[in-house]
């Protein structure tokens, strides 16, 4: 249990340094971390993607807070578009743990390689969304919200990498699209962090410490320490050539996406 939970508090730093320096949520990275290291601790394989699945989403919750808490203090979080799509992602994530939850590990595990390797295309060559014309309805808010919903829930994702290039393709700032997808993905956390526990519950074979498909041992020693590094990762942000750094993030996700799907 030492060396898990040394490992576990490596990973959060990690995880701070890179949600620091890119902006992007920890889910890219610690649901693969996970997914290697449960079976290394101990834990059965059938149930680390879902474990490592269920735990990313836990630790959203809580740096989720933090950035919302960081954006609305400068006025930034579009709330009238959050709120309408909330509704949405909240059914999504619901759904999105049950299906899951009824995926084997090794589905979930090709399912979040192969959407790992289409972000990494996408950073690699920043494509810029054109914007539409016309007002956001309800409807589309709503809908968008839901499909987001179930997307982040099933791979274990804030919903960042999909909510951001959707509001900025309906004209809204990019500074604007971040810190709404901040707000967005808490809803998404939330409810998904509490799919995975429903879906897990009393499911024999899970390690002691675990509620449902959500390890705690896990969860707080990511938390701790990425709470720690993500302000330094932020100041190397500002230092570096983000251009540069973008793309080599983008080649770290294909190889991780890579393995993910070679199991």
């Amino acid at each position: 249990m030492t060396e898990a939970l040394i490992a576990y508090l490596l990973l959060g730093a990690i995880i701070g340094v890179i949600a620091g320096l890119f902006g992007v949520g920890g889910g890219l990275i610690i649901v693969p971390a996970l997914s290697l290291l449960f079976p290394r601790f101990g834990i059965a394989s059938d149930y680390a993607v879902h474990l490592a699945i269920g735990t990313s989403l836990g630790t959203i919750v809580m740096t989720s807070l933090s950035a919302i808490y960081a954006h609305h203090r400068r006025a930034a979080v579009r709330w009238d578009l959050a709120l309408k799509m909330t509704p949405g992602i909240i059914l999504g994530a619901g759904l999105g743990a049950l299906i899951a939850a009824a995926t084997s590990s090794t589905g979930l595990r090709s399912l979040f390689g192969m959407f790992e390797i289409t972000i990494a295309a996408y950073l690699f060559f920043s494509p810029t969304p054109r914007p539409r014309q016309g007002h956001i309805s309800s409807s589309l808010l709503f809908s968008a919200g839901g499909l987001i919903g179930i997307v982040s829930s099933l791979l274990g994702i804030g919903g960042g990498t999909m909510t951001v290039p959707f509001l900025v393709w309906n004209r809204v700032r990019v500074q604007e699209a971040i810190a709404t997808a901040s707000a967005c993905g808490l809803p998404i956390a939330l409810a998904g962090s509490i799919g995975f526990v429903l879906a897990g519950w009393n499911q024999p074979g899970l390690p002691s410490h675990a509620t449902g498909y959500l390890y705690w041992p896990a969860l707080i020693g990511i938390i701790f320490t990425s709470m720690l590094t993500a302000p330094l990762g932020a100041r190397l942000a500002h230092a570096l050539d983000a251009a540069r750094l973008k793309r080599i993030f983008a080649l770290f996700l294909l190889l991780l996406g890579l393995k993910m799907l070679a199991g």
